[in-house]
């Protein structure tokens, strides 16, 4: 049975850590069940699979994690996407890099907390080879991971805008946020596998 978490934290089967996470059988069946209903759906609707993959590696590659990174591009190249899109969308994630998480909360207590950072836009050239559609999805994606306070109205209008229905734009957040958890994941499990080995 494919475990993609396993696989890119290098766990091998049968190992101390993979009989460890086998304590927690629902949680590693629902991950796993997470990634395929995102990245091998039976349906993919009007969501691609090269735009799904578009936006995993660029949001892989903004969190800077190798092992993740080098999976989603590799799985962008299988998704039959062309070179030139697939250089373009490393070299977009290498513009928007940031620290975050950035914005701004309703005024009040938490307000001490706002934070101004970089509020990513694609290029011309870039939106060329994305087009439009794919381009507005990394700068919706771009927010959510860096300015999950300012998400908007105005954002949202903008994916309907390029094209994206509401359900697509649901799938792409879940993504987003399944990306987020798969990340943390497979670091913390490689560091508990390096200090095992």
């Amino acid at each position: 049975m494919t475990d993609v978490i396993n696989e890119l934290a290098g766990i091998a089967p049968g190992s101390a850590l993979d009989k460890a996470r086998d304590n927690r059988p629902e949680a590693r069946k629902h991950a796993q069940a997470s990634y395929d209903a995102l990245f091998t759906p039976k349906d993919v609707g009007t969501f691609s699979l090269q735009e799904r993959f578009a936006v995993a590696a660029f949001v892989a590659a903004l969190h800077g994690k190798e092992e993740t990174r080098d999976f989603y591009k590799e799985q962008l190249v299988v998704a039959g996407t062309s070179p030139e899109l697939q250089v373009t969308v490393a070299s977009e994630a290498f513009e928007a890099r940031a620290h975050g998480p950035y914005g701004h909360y309703p005024r009040g207590p938490l307000s001490l907390e706002n934070s101004d950072g970089l509020v990513y836009a694609v290029g011309a050239t870039a939106r060329h080879v994305l087009g439009q559609r794919l381009a507005t999805a990394l700068e919706h994606t771009h927010m959510l991971v860096f300015h999950p306070r300012d998400a908007a109205p105005p954002s949202l209008q903008a994916m309907l805008d390029a094209g994206w229905s509401t359900t697509d734009i649901v799938t792409l957040s879940q993504l987003v946020s399944f990306l987020a958890f798969q990340i943390r994941m497979v670091a913390g499990l490689k560091a508990l596998n390096a200090r095992a080995t």
